[in-house]
């Protein structure tokens, strides 16, 4: 059982686990309130809009078009437009991580997006059936406190070292932390999975509400290692100088599921009728604006070629990831529900 910073009553069904991450995740997001502005085009993203809204204020100086932002969850936004279906006020979905994109994908509720737009973007990155394209890499990565840990574990299960007991961070309710999850489902099925994560939780990890407070921990040494997405540590960077930050970085290679590699992607609704417009939104973020934004702004990984992201990174080429179909991380509810039964979820 993982111990927690906050003393939070375990829920059992998957349902209420989904609709508590769900909730979580719009915070994580700093989800504002609908912004009520009419736009030529309606936008539901699972994007920090604080993030995300210099891009959006660029796009429409650059062409004219107006966007309306409406903020939330990923997973809350992919289940709302499940629920509205064709009615959907929506024509563009910007999602943090694939899987909420895969869920309506599948669901036949995203048009097929234009061939430049598609082929902008590697294969891995996008959805096959060309419905939906990734925007931004994100690494899962183990963040470590170099003083305390001077030669931290490689992979996930190097985490399973007694050494480590009461040492490691996680965010449980983050939208990544599930999809690494999911990934792990995916790679070593059901069964392997749940051994992992019920050696995991013997291990007594420290639960945090998100992926900041588990990076500021491991700083300060109140914790030694945690698993977060690999930005956090140069958005700290950037706030307070390098010579400021204790904490660093281990990439996972050789297809270990903690390597996993996500994307924030987008695709435009079927149901849209504004698809020349929100087609040139989707256009604008894979292209040299959005892509340079990303790189340097947000400090993940471009994924358009000619861009280059932020020199303290390695080139995404070499991250070996595990070989996963970004599409099928979107079994959100089966993750939560093992995830519970671990005794990993909280809330």
């Amino acid at each position: 059982m993982a111990s927690r910073r906050a003393t939070l009553p375990l829920r059992t069904t998957a349902l209420v686990a989904l609709m508590a991450a769900t909730a979580l995740a719009a915070a994580a997001c700093g989800g504002d309130e609908e912004s009520g502005t009419e736009g030529d085009i309606t936008l539901y993203t699972g994007r920090n809009t604080s993030l995300i809204e210099p891009l959006i204020e660029q796009f429409t100086l650059d062409t004219g078009i107006e966007v309306d932002v409406r903020p939330g969850g990923s997973s809350e936004l992919a289940s709302q437009i499940l629920t509205e279906g064709d009615a959907s006020p929506a024509d563009v979905f910007l999602s943090q991580d694939a899987g909420a994109l895969g869920a309506v994908a599948k669901a036949g509720l995203l048009a097929d997006l234009p061939a430049a737009v598609v082929q902008a973007v590697p294969e891995a990155y996008r959805a096959a059936d060309g419905t939906w394209v990734g925007t931004s890499g994100r690494a899962r990565t183990i963040i470590y406190n170099p003083e305390l840990v001077p030669d931290p574990p490689t992979g996930i299960d190097g985490l399973l070292d007694p050494a480590y007991a009461g040492t490691i961070g996680f965010a449980p309710a983050n939208a990544s932390f599930q999809a690494f999850v999911t990934g792990l489902r995916l790679v070593r099925g059901e069964d392997g999975a749940r051994e992992w994560l019920e050696a995991f939780a013997a291990q007594e990890p420290v639960a945090f509400e998100n992926n900041i407070a588990v990076r500021d921990a491991v700083d300060a040494g109140e914790v030694s290692l945690g698993l977060v997405n690999h930005y956090y540590l140069y958005e700290l960077i950037d706030e307070v100088g390098e010579q400021n930050v204790t904490a660093r970085n281990q990439f996972i290679g050789g297809g270990d599921p903690g390597g996993l590699v996500n994307v924030a992607g987008v695709g435009v609704l079927a149901s849209s009728e504004s698809s020349e417009d929100a087609n040139a939104f989707v256009e604008y973020l894979v292209g040299p604006q959005g892509q340079n934004y990303f790189a340097t702004a947000t400090f993940e990984y471009p994924l358009a070629s000619g861009v280059v992201s932020s020199a303290e990174l390695p080139a995404l080429e070499t991250l070996e990831p595990p070989i996963v179909d970004l599409a099928d991380l979107d079994s959100l509810a089966q993750t939560q529900e093992l995830l519970a039964e671990t005794g990993l979820l909280t809330k």
